[in-house]
């Protein structure tokens, strides 16, 4: 099956947790990945007037990827989803930072470009609200319904 990974917002303003950042490397090792890093600019998305915070204007992937895209809000850019469609993949596994919000945020672009997501259970953290990132698979699996785990994926490989 041809897929690739995007890994979503896994970078130092959000303080994931090492074992996130560890899985993430090396499963991203396995299969072509995109990544995407949400940077502040309060004249695109006005987080700081609406919400009393923002990212920081200046950070970077904690995962290498083939190809990163910046972002100023919560979902992928168009730019990203374009990119994702000319690979000509069968699905897109989801993981990263934060499953309730920015992952969900990414379920709904792919799915509305007709694009096949799955979130990577195991490979996800969730807002301050639920770090257990519970809620957001729930979301996902109701809006979605394709998750998996590494393992899964990993045996579909063969690897």
């Amino acid at each position: 099956m041809r897929q690739v990974l995007l890994i979503v917002d896994i970078q130092s303003t959000f303080s994931p947790p090492e074992w996130l950042v560890d899985g993430a490397r090396a499963f991203s090792a396995m299969i072509p990945t995109v990544a995407s890093v949400e940077l502040h600019d309060e004249q695109v998305t006005p987080f700081d007037k609406q919400l009393g915070w923002h990212p920081a204007a200046e950070d970077e992937s904690l995962v290498e990827a083939d190809k990163v895209f910046i972002k100023h809000g919560y979902g992928p850019t168009v730019e990203t989803i374009a990119y994702i469609k000319q690979l000509g993949v069968e699905r897109v596994l989801v993981c990263g930072m934060q499953t309730e919000t920015c992952v969900l945020a990414a379920g709904f672009a792919l799915f509305d470009a007709g694009l096949s997501p799955t979130l990577v259970t195991d490979l996800t953290v969730g807002s301050s609200l639920d770090r257990s990132g519970k809620l957001g698979i729930e979301l996902w699996t109701h809006h979605f319904r394709q998750v998996t785990t590494r393992a899964e994926v990993i045996a579909e490989l063969g690897l």
